[in-house]
């Protein structure tokens, strides 16, 4: 038996709804926005509490992988 013709792929297509599709894109583009700021606000704390440690500018550039 090969790869394609196993028993527990589904046999029949699944209609997706636009609507839901629609939804499920903007409850994502939500919840990315979300993170990227959230992302934004906790490198910039750590950044500034790098520099206010004496460290410099390149070493944080370094060690954050920017």
């Amino acid at each position: 038996m090969s790869v394609i013709d196993c028993d527990y792929l589904p046999a029949d297509k699944v209609m997706f709804p636009p609507e839901l599709a629609l939804l499920i894109v903007r409850k994502a583009a939500a919840m990315a926005e979300a993170f990227e700021s959230q992302a934004l606000d906790q490198l910039t704390k750590d950044a500034r509490r790098a520099l206010s440690q004496g460290s410099e500018p390149r070493q944080i550039i370094r060690e954050m992988r920017l």
